[in-house]
């Protein structure tokens, strides 16, 4: 039955170009037969001129014509946007017809044609071609919903490459380790992973490893019986991104790494089993490689994360986008504040361009926001912005961030004072080893700026 409430598709448009009226007259026959909308012409610069007006899904050419030859205007319709090219010649022979492939025509059909033939040939030319067309429009619409341009917002090289390398790697189901500093914009890259994938409609379950209790991570990763579901219950049939892997306890890493393989886990207490299928997103702002080395991160579970490895930026390495990025944010949050956005001066930029960024794209975000803020009353500036973060660091505004401040400090002044050697580090301050470089990771400290 058909279903006339469901659009069909529109037909397929071919565009003949044949300087012989018999040949055009015999293929627009048999091409409008076969449902297709058809438009010829008998000279190939005409047809050139005329393709965007026809937009066909493929483009069917003589090879020998006066003026421009259908290889000629092959050449030119040789670009990734433009359809398909099949050539079709009385003259034909397999070294023309090795050329006209290598220049990159579709195919070549030689006179007289076997219309069977040649109908299956510029039909499959054409499915490909809007097929092409389709992943395009789709992969462009869904990228502009995935907060990629919050983040991935930019020109650069590394950001191009970032870009495409997320809507390549979203259609697999392979785990991806995301490496990156604080603020760079790995969970929003995950959740563009997801978004983008095959799991779209699936949780996507976030979990910074270094926010957990270390006595209760167990149970909150795998659930507990009679009790919470845990993280990889809840992450069944959509996404687990494990942000900050490095902190995941030892003895947690090796049960996680039988759920990553095998999709099984115990909850705590439990005397059965549980199942959950996820895809595995991971995050680190530590080169993996070095927190293997240093015990953070076992080398089993490395080496079944990193299947793909994508490398987040910071900002102090690709400041030609600062002023793209910085403008973005200034109309984003003049938008929610309604009003217009401030004007950027050659001081302002003077003073973004000369600050390192510690905070990367999300200190940038907070520091274009407290400028549209002050400019909403009548005042203000870039730098005044950011040396009012410059403040706000210095005095924690809460008890947790001034804990984490003078811990950050204790260890760090450890760690100068025994010149890196860790286990002296950790007996002056009272902790093992293993917590010491729990807190390294916790307080994202890079202890090679203390030495």
């Amino acid at each position: 039955m058909i279903d006339a409430t469901r659009p069909s598709a529109p037909p397929r448009r071919i565009l003949v170009v044949d300087d012989d009226a018999g040949m055009r007259d015999s293929l627009e026959d048999l091409l409008s037969a076969a449902g297709w909308t058809v438009t010829t012409f008998g000279r190939a610069a005409t047809a050139l001129a005329k393709l965007p007006e026809v937009n066909p899904d493929v483009v069917l050419a003589d090879v020998r014509m006066p003026g421009m030859s259908g290889l000629e205007l092959l050449r030119e319709l040789a670009k990734p946007e433009m359809p398909p090219v099949v050539l079709i010649s009385a003259h034909g022979d397999i070294p023309m017809a090795v050329t006209a492939v290598q220049e990159g025509a579709y195919s070549f059909v030689e006179k007289p044609y076997e219309p069977h033939r040649l109908l299956s040939i510029v039909q499959h030319a054409a499915d490909q071609f809007r097929m092409a067309a389709d992943t395009k429009r789709l992969r462009a619409r869904l990228a502009s919903l995935s907060g990629l341009d919050r983040v991935l917002l930019g020109q650069t090289e590394e950001i191009r490459t970032l870009r495409q390398d997320v809507l390549d790697l979203a259609e697999s189901e392979a785990p991806v380790l995301l490496v990156g500093e604080t603020g760079t914009g790995k969970e929003l890259v995950a959740r563009a992973l997801h978004d983008l994938g095959a799991r779209p409609g699936g949780p996507f379950v976030a979990i910074n490893c270094a926010t957990l209790e270390q006595d209760r991570f167990e149970m909150e990763m795998f659930g507990a019986k009679d009790g919470p579901r845990g993280f990889l219950g809840e992450a069944d049939r959509g996404s687990l991104f494990l942000d900050e892997i490095c902190s995941c306890p030892e003895r947690v890493q090796a049960k996680l790494l039988r759920a990553i393989e095998t999709g099984t886990f115990n909850p705590v207490g439990a005397d059965s089993g549980a199942s959950s299928d996820f895809r595995l997103i991971s995050a680190s702002n530590l080169e993996p490689e070095k927190a293997v080395r240093e015990g953070l991160l076992r080398a089993d579970v490395f080496y079944r994360i990193n299947t793909f490895v994508l490398r987040l930026p910071p900002l102090r390495q690709r400041l030609e986008d600062l002023p793209l990025l910085y403008s973005h944010f200034l109309d984003e949050f003049a938008a929610v504040y309604e009003i217009e956005p401030p004007q950027t001066s050659h001081e302002d930029m003077a003073a973004l361009l000369a600050h390192d960024w510690p905070g990367n794209v999300r200190e940038l975000r907070h520091v274009a926001e407290r400028h549209v803020l002050a400019a909403r009353r009548g005042r203000g500036s870039a730098a005044e912005a950011m040396s009012n973060d410059q403040q706000r660091s210095e005095f924690p505004g809460t008890l947790r961030e001034a804990v984490a401040a003078f811990e950050r400090e204790m260890v760090g002044r450890a760690i100068r004072a025994h010149s890196g050697r860790m286990d002296a580090a950790a007996e002056a301050l009272g902790i093992g080893r293993r917590t010491l470089n729990e807190k390294i990771v916790k307080l994202g400290l890079d202890k090679d700026n203390w030495l």
